[in-house]
């Protein structure tokens, strides 16, 4: 019998699957009471989850589906797989470049539509001329987010002779470094509303990011400005974009979310959330999410945890992971309990995410259910596991 079980709650790619030790884990999709859940659009806001869960490992970027916050009160990690389908969204980012200057689709469903008309090619040469649009050389693209995505579509868009600004107040070192020199940074993000001819927006969609672009923000834009929104639909308001579309503001607004505000409405084209809808995207996610399930069941390591703060540590003797609320005294809780235990720390590990936090601990010496049991019982700890 395998000592672990994954739930999966869509089709995960088998690439992925497939790096689970099969002598361990049941992967599969009727898994009662798993140990983790592997999802990509599964709605789990009303799912109960049992007292095994140790883990939920979403196989894309976006966690709107599953309850992060009680996840949280629960002592469950939430993996997500930023940068997987990074690629797979850029491409896209600089199809919808195109497709919102070009008029493309409009063109195409043109064509379509005079098959078995009388000499049909001659009608669609005369006919291009309403289709034309603008370049995107030399024209300047915004781009709100410059994480794993915003960061391709830079660099992109200025190997396509674009100027390129971007504003992200949590840009990492990292991201900062594999940007193109040629890419603007600003502090302001009215800066980019202001100058572009293009925006994209790139940023994880929360309460405080909803209609980050609104009637008050387009009335800071260009005259005849594209917008591209690959990232959340509730990032933009489609209201506010669609009345600004009918008073010639917004040229064209291209979106992966579909809502009935947008659908079927002129100067609106709106795909079928096609961002990561790519074999390359999915395989990538899935492999991913595996990896970040098995470091975390086997090792306790935390890895792209969006309510759980990153904790990697190797241990020579017995691991302790705590999970408990970010308060004082609770690390002075656990080692008294381990110190009267006899139980020495050769390392100890303590790292926090907003309310929570995540304590490793190298123990020397055996760690008995009894004191696992104490270490639960303590004030503010909300899920202890000892591993090895």
């Amino acid at each position: 019998m395998s000592q672990y079980s994954i739930l999966t709650l869509n089709k995960i790619a088998s690439c992925g699957t497939d790096i689970f030790d099969k002598a361990v884990y049941n992967v599969d999709d009727s898994a009662e009471n798993p140990t983790a859940i592997m999802v990509r659009s599964a709605k789990m806001h009303d799912m109960e989850f049992g007292s095994n869960l140790l883990a939920i490992a979403r196989a894309g970027a976006g966690t709107n589906n599953i309850p992060v916050d009680r996840c949280a009160e629960e002592g469950i990690v939430v993996f997500n797989t930023p940068g997987a389908n990074s690629n797979a969204v850029k491409e896209l980012a600089i199809c919808a470049l195109l497709l919102s200057s070009r008029k493309i689709t409009e063109a195409a469903a043109w064509a379509a539509s005079l098959k078995g008309t009388p000499d049909a090619p001659k009608t669609v040469e005369g006919g291009k001329a309403k289709f034309a649009g603008p370049e995107i050389y030399g024209k300047t693209l915004g781009i709100i987010g410059l994480g794993a995505i915003g960061g391709k579509i830079a660099n992109s868009a200025v190997d396509l002779g674009m100027k390129v600004i971007g504003y992200d107040p949590y840009l990492s070192v990292n991201a900062a470094l594999h940007l193109n020199p040629a890419v603007s940074i600003t502090n302001d993000i009215n800066d980019i509303y202001k100058v572009s001819d293009y925006i994209s927006i790139h940023v994880p969609y929360t309460p405080d990011t909803k209609n980050t672009i609104d009637s008050e923000q387009i009335a800071m834009m260009k005259d005849s400005v594209r917008l591209i929104n690959l990232a959340r639909g509730e990032l933009i308001n489609s209201e506010a974009v669609v009345k600004a579309i009918d008073e010639g503001k917004v040229a064209k607004y291209v979106t992966d979310f579909a809502d009935d505000v947008v659908l079927g409405r002129e100067n609106v084209i709106v795909l079928p959330h096609l961002g990561a809808s790519t074999p390359e995207s999915e395989d990538n996610c899935a492999v991913m999410a595996a990896q970040e399930l098995i470091d975390f069941i086997e090792n306790g390591n935390i890895k792209n945890s969006v309510n759980y703060p990153n904790a990697e540590m190797n241990a020579a003797g017995t691991k302790i992971c705590v999970m408990h609320k970010n308060v004082p005294a609770v690390i002075s809780e656990i080692t008294t309990i381990l110190g009267e235990a006899g139980i020495n720390i050769d390392n100890m590990l303590n790292k926090s995410k907003k309310d929570y936090a995540y304590t490793m601990i190298d123990a020397a010496g055996n760690v008995s259910d009894d004191i696992a049991a104490k270490l639960s019982a303590a004030e503010n700890v909300i899920r202890v596991r000892v591993i090895g």
